[in-house]
C-alpha cells in the first residue's frame, strides 16, 4: 500500500490523478502543508469495514506515524437557563 500526499490545489486541478492514486491505497489531502483528508478508493473502504465493526477504530489504524495532529482544545461553558 502506497500512501500519497497531495495538496489540496493539486487535488481541485486534477481529479482524475487523485481518484487514479487511490488505486494504490489512501490519498492524503493537504492544506497549508498539513493532512486534512482522507481519500479512499471504495473497494478500500468496505476493506476497512469489514475488519472492524466501527469506521472510527478501522480509520485509527491506519499508519499516520509521520503525520502530526493537535486537535485544538475547546472551551465550552454551560449555562442555565431559569425560566
Amino acid at each position: 500500500m502506497t500512501i500519497t500526499t497531495l495538496s489540496s490545489q493539486e487535488v481541485s486541478q486534477d481529479a482524475l490523478k487523485t481518484l487514479g492514486a487511490t488505486v494504490n491505497g489512501p490519498v492524503f489531502i493537504a492544506d497549508c502543508g498539513a493532512a486534512t483528508h482522507v481519500l479512499l478508493s471504495f473497494q478500500s473502504y468496505q476493506e476497512l469495514l469489514a475488519q472492524r465493526s466501527n469506521i472510527a477504530v478501522s480509520l485509527g489504524t491506519l499508519e499516520t506515524a509521520d503525520i502530526e495532529f493537535d486537535p485544538p482544545s475547546l472551551d465550552i461553558q454551560l449555562t442555565s437557563k431559569v425560566n
